[in-house]
Parts: C-alpha cells; structure tokens; sequence
C-alpha cells in the first residue's frame, strides 16, 4: 500500500496505555492503515513512543470580541459589567480588526492542536454583520489548517430588535452552521429561546445557546431548552454553553438534571476560564468556582465539551487558545485527579465535542480524516496532568505546525 505520510512508534490515544506503539499510515487525507512497521517511502514522522491523538475540537469560542483589552480592561475591584464594557467598543469593530485579531486568537489554537472550531459571532445592531465578514473569510482562508464552523447569535436582547433579528436570517442565509443566543440578557428568554428553536428548525441548523449562568439554580432556563429539544426532535444537536448554576446543585438534583439532559440529547459545554474568573463576584470571602461539575454529568449519561470562550477581553483577560490548558484547569478546579477521570476530561475535548458538531469520525481508526497530534506525553490522562506540549499537527495528513522541543544547556 502507498502511503503519504506515516506517523511512526505511536502511542494511540484510542487504546489503553502500554499497548504496544503503532505507525499510523495517511492516504489522501484519510488513515489508511494502523498497524508495526508500515513500508512506504513517503514522509515519514517518528512520534518516538509519544501520545498520538486526533486534533482537538473548540466548540464555543468568541473570535469576534478576542484580543479587545487594549480597548476596554476588566472591570476594578472585581465589578460585573463585562458586557457593557464589551457592549461599548463594538461600533468602533471593523471587518479589517475583527479579522486581524480573530487571526491572531485562531493561530495561537491551531498551534495548540485544534483542528476544529465552533466560533459564536455577535450579530447586534452595534457592529452588524461586519464580525460575520471576517470570520467568513478567515474560514475560507485558513480552511487548510482549521475546520471553522460560524455560530450565530444576540448578546444584547432579541425582543423588540428587529435588526438583530433581520441579521441572524442573513448569516443562517449564507451558510451559518448553528444558532445561539444569551436568553438572560433578554426581557424576553423564553421568547428569545423560542425564536432560535424556530429559526434552527427552519434552515436546519445546530443550537447553541449560552445558558444558566449565575451563582445559584433557584431559575433554569435548561428545562425549557429541553422541552423544545424534544419537541423539534433536535437531540443531539443543542448545546448549552456555561451551566454554572448547575455547580450550585447538590448531586440528587444534579442527576435529575443529567438524565434531563441525556435523553433530550442536550450537550453542555462547560467554560472554566470565564466562569472562574465572572461568577462569584457578589462574595467577598470563600468565593465560589462556579464551575459546573461536567464529570458527574456524563457519570447521567449527558454528552459533555470544555471550551475556552474568551481570549484576552473583559469577561477573561488570559487566554493562550489551549484547550489542553483549560482541560488541565478544569480537571484541578474540579479535584478529579484519577487516571480514569482524566482520560474522561481528555474526550471532552476530542471525541465528545466531535459528537456535537457531527464529526465522529474525529478519531484514530481507519477510514478516518488524518487530522492528528504528536504530544509531548504517553498517554491521554499524563497529558491532561502534565499540561502537554503539542509537537506536530496535521490537517488531512498534512502537516501544519511543529513545535520543538526544549533542549537544556548543561555546563
């Protein structure tokens, strides 16, 4: 068999740790065999025993209003205006900005293993549909690199704003793949979440909604998320994004709701980064995490993602695009230590995203797209603990980032 390119000695992420190392054979963008000592005189790359897995999946990040903190800073003393302060510096956005700096937050997670990407675009009246240009181009434009995927949404209000409204037709119109909103900026949330159940049944499109974000469960909106998943038949094909009020939950409720989830087949995507850094901001001591527990959602049966939402901007002024980072920050805030419970956080970030966009065939088995990383670790459960360095990336077989190694400089 002719191969393109082999990824030779690896250790897959897809079986268990200290099966035997296995080359990987990649014809035509695709894996076209796994097997020892695979024979080709393509391109040939030696993972020298390190941890191979498929890309890593992004499904709720906000390229649009990334990299704003030389225009508007977080709150002082820990304030919670992050939405207006965002809200104010969106007139000044241009398609040349928005791209310059989505450019900017996309390298820097192309570089960190992503392979692919749900991006939400705000489409208020304030900036209109100049954040959709830009990122409609830097999808087409980094399409060798990076699946980028454009979900559409109001952060401001959808009641009583027509405009808004008119806007998010227009990007479902030009191809948008999902649907979203922020029901709790709304006067109306039921009414805004009615609408976007609406518009996805109508141009066949994914919702993903951000939801339930807060410091106590004493209001969700989830239920009514649910009954239209249902009702709509869209199982598997809603997320929520955020669920902080679920961490206020003790575990009876919690799993009442994770078996809520887990048959309307609604996904949540947990954002460590914001919610650390938004929730809790009413106490002055003891300060909650408001992280809610993703782990003991899937132990329901719910289909989890952790995500990394913002990148340098009021609502999170750190962010590097590693998702590794943020599965590592994630697993410590939530004490889930345990070899089994970090390979779970690894699939929250590789095969259980992939179930939400669609792609199952996100994985290390034949037939599957070749869009793989070589990781400076031996399994999936040490990189998560170790924070491991990606080494190479590959799109389709292709390579597209390399990263050296340190090297020490002994006397």
């Amino acid at each position: 068999m002719s191969f393109d390119l082999i990824v030779r000695n690896a250790q897959l992420a897809s079986v268990p740790k200290g099966a035997p190392l296995q080359d990987i054979g990649v014809s035509d963008g695709k894996i076209a065999a796994i097997g020892t000592g695979l024979a080709d005189e393509g391109e040939s790359v030696d993972a020298g025993g390190c941890l191979v897995s498929a890309g890593l999946i992004e499904t709720h990040i906000h390229l649009d209003k990334s990299r704003i903190l030389d225009r508007s800073e977080p709150s002082p003393d820990r304030g919670t205006d992050h939405m207006k302060r965002v809200a104010a510096v969106k007139p000044s956005f241009t398609v040349e900005d928005v791209y310059q700096r989505a450019q900017a937050s996309l390298e820097t997670s192309l570089v960190a293993g992503v392979t692919h990407m749900r991006t939400h675009v705000e489409l208020d009246p304030n900036v209109g549909m100049k954040s959709f240009d830009a990122l409609e181009q830097l999808a087409k434009d980094y399409a060798w690199g990076i699946d980028l995927d454009l979900c559409v949404f109001l952060q401001e209000g959808w009641t009583g704003v027509p405009e808004g409204d008119a806007n998010l037709v227009e990007g479902l119109e030009r191809g948008a793949k999902a649907i979203g909103g922020a029901p709790s900026y709304d006067e109306n949330g039921p009414g805004q979440i009615a609408r976007i159940f609406e518009l996805a049944n109508e141009y066949d499109v994914d919702v993903d909604i951000h939801l339930d974000v807060g410091p106590n469960h004493d209001h969700l909106d989830i239920y009514q998320v649910c009954e239209l998943a249902d009702k709509y038949g869209w199982g598997g094909r809603v997320a929520v994004g955020h669920g902080s009020k679920y961490a206020s939950m003790p575990p009876a409720k919690l799993k009442d709701l994770g078996k809520l989830l887990a048959d309307s087949g609604v996904t949540v995507t947990v954002l460590p980064a914001t919610d650390l850094f938004t929730v809790g901001r009413h106490q002055d001591h003891s300060v909650m995490r408001g992280v809610a527990d993703a782990n003991a959602l899937v132990s329901h049966g719910v289909n989890c993602c952790l995500s990394t939402n913002n990148i340098l901007n009021p609502f999170t002024p750190f962010g590097d695009g590693s998702l590794m980072r943020i599965a590592n920050m994630y697993a410590n805030v939530l004490q889930r230590g345990t070899t089994e419970e970090l390979l779970e956080t690894f699939a929250m970030v590789t095969t259980m995203p992939g179930r939400l966009i669609g792609r199952e065939d996100n994985g290390l088995s034949v037939g599957s797209s070749a869009d793989l990383v070589i990781w400076g670790a031996s399994s999936p459960d040490e990189a998560v603990a170790i924070n491991a360095q990606p080494l190479h990336g590959f799109k389709a077989g292709r390579r597209t980032f390399r990263w050296d190694r340190p090297e020490l400089n002994r006397p």
